[in-house]
């Protein structure tokens, strides 16, 4: 069920990856384009504007969906090209992760009644403080950077090591979504994804487990 989604919506954006590729676009264009819009989502977010980052990290995604469909219709599949995409994309959700942790360290004014005005919810909301979300966001960061590296190295084993609630796209599509309803949710938001992301390490470092009981034995 969870790579059902994404297979669907690369099903849907296939021919348009087509079109690129008979215009002449390369996929690392693509790659290059979506690091260059995740930089920019990264700078609006570190900006406070969440809302204009929540728009631009869709196209981030379309670029970094499709520069794979125009490397397969333009026969350019190759081992570089895909250690490049997947170098582009640690850079760039890094990036998201950073701006967001600035954006917490640097708008906080005696942090705890600051956060209280901004939301404007109830006194007991502004108890998560600004500096505590920073670091909620460069943990996050951490634990999204260990999904990655748990995968490569356990197929540098030799080992599958596709499973996992919250891989990369999925961290990206709930970023986003705590773009668009601002401010007030994105406390929220990057709590679960937190939690979520940590849940995703434990399971891969569980399934390698399972995978090499044998050795142990």
């Amino acid at each position: 069920m969870n790579g059902n989604w994404k297979e669907q919506g690369r099903s849907i954006f296939a021919p348009l990856g087509r079109a690129l590729a008979a215009r002449g676009v390369k996929p690392d264009h693509l790659s290059i384009a979506g690091l260059c819009l995740s930089l920019l989502a990264a700078l609006l977010l570190g900006r406070g504007s969440f809302l204009a980052a929540a728009f631009v990290l869709p196209l981030a995604g379309l670029c970094d969906m499709l520069d794979g469909d125009v490397a397969r219709a333009r026969g350019m599949v190759n081992r570089f090209g895909a250690f490049l995409d997947s170098t582009l994309d640690r850079l760039s959700e890094g990036a998201l992760y950073v701006g967001l942790a600035y954006f917490y360290f640097t708008r906080t004014q005696t942090a705890t009644v600051w956060m209280r005005g901004m939301f404007e919810g109830s006194a007991e909301w502004g108890d998560a403080d600004g500096p505590t979300l920073g670091v909620l966001a460069l943990a996050t960061l951490i634990l999204s950077f260990l999904v990655s590296y748990a995968r490569a190295r356990a197929e540098g084993l030799g080992l599958d090591c596709k499973v996992g609630i919250m891989e990369r796209p999925e961290r990206v599509l709930t970023l986003g979504v705590g773009a668009l309803l601002g401010h007030r949710f994105m406390p929220g938001v990057l709590g679960v994804l937190f939690i979520l992301t940590l849940v995703t390490v434990l399971q891969r470092v569980y399934h390698v487990r399972k995978l090499t009981r044998s050795d142990s034995a």
